[in-house]
């Protein structure tokens, strides 16, 4: 994993920049104040692997982020930094490793990249391990996409499949205040831990509504199941939608069996509004 980072930085860095981009950027410079020097290079698992967003492979994603140069504001952005496919035997891999771009925050977005990067050379790892093993077809998928997207927020969904004999889905989530440039926690929208019950209990009451509406649907919430759903984890894959709701995600075969997929819950503000420590986000 180490060498095939090597090998993309440098392809990278011999990518030459088009002039559209080089009048873009002196343009971006003449009519707004020049930010801070951002290095050109940003943390990784191996070393600095990440790349500025002017050499990054050239996706719509981000030829869309330098078009928004002019507008300080609209500069976060998440884009690939770099996709890989492979096929061993009966194994194959085709993931995505997002990143995301346009910070003056340098320390957070070091880190939330660095993250995608050791998560994407984990399920390289768990895809040679399988490959080795040959015990039959195996497939890892990742994708990412923007889940949401605002004057104030960025929310990032990275979806993450493997495939042997049967399917299992995670989502994890990335929610920037881009604003104010901080990484928002589930935690951190609560003024203490009583969140955990009430958005719980509130879960619990949705499952059964929805079962009762739709046959179809099966969470497991019975005290009869073998692992009924208690309650969410203080730290939850959650997202905040573009109402400014608090959605909170579940795993596939997390809380409903695997024909369900993953499965998410809007959570009502005025069920948790005298928890929240305030309304910018959640309203």
């Amino acid at each position: 994993m180490d060498k095939r980072l090597e090998m993309l930085r440098k392809d990278y860095k011999d990518i030459p920049i088009p002039k559209e981009l080089d009048r873009i950027v002196a343009q971006a410079l003449q009519e707004k104040p020049k930010k801070k020097k951002r290095p050109v290079w940003l943390a990784s698992v191996a070393a600095a692997a990440l790349l500025f967003i002017a050499t990054v492979n050239f996706s719509p994603e981000a030829a869309q982020a330098m078009s928004k140069i002019p507008l300080v504001k609209e500069l976060v952005e998440v884009v690939t930094f770099n996709e890989f496919k492979e096929e061993k035997g009966n194994a194959s891999i085709d993931v995505k490793t997002p990143a995301i771009t346009g910070l003056d925050n340098q320390a957070l977005e070091d880190n939330l990249n660095q993250k995608y990067v050791e998560e994407s050379q984990k399920l390289y790892e768990e895809f040679a391990k399988s490959a080795a093993a040959e015990n039959g077809h195996f497939s890892m998928n990742s994708e990412y996409e923007k889940v949401t997207e605002s004057p104030e927020i960025l929310s990032v969904r990275r979806t993450i499949q493997r495939t042997q004999a049967s399917g299992y889905i995670q989502n994890r989530y990335v929610t920037i205040d881009k604003e104010n440039e901080v990484l928002i926690t589930l935690k951190g929208l609560f003024k203490n831990g009583q969140y955990v019950p009430v958005i719980s209990e509130n879960i619990k009451e949705q499952m059964k509504q929805q079962m009762a509406a739709d046959p179809n649907k099966i969470y497991w919430v019975s005290e009869n199941e073998i692992e009924p759903f208690t309650q969410i984890s203080p730290d939850q894959p959650f997202y905040i939608n573009q109402d400014h709701k608090l959605v909170i995600s579940f795993d596939e075969y997390e809380a409903a069996p695997g024909y369900m997929g993953p499965v998410e819950f809007i959570i009502p503000t005025a069920v948790i509004s005298d928890l929240l420590v305030g309304e910018r986000y959640i309203r």
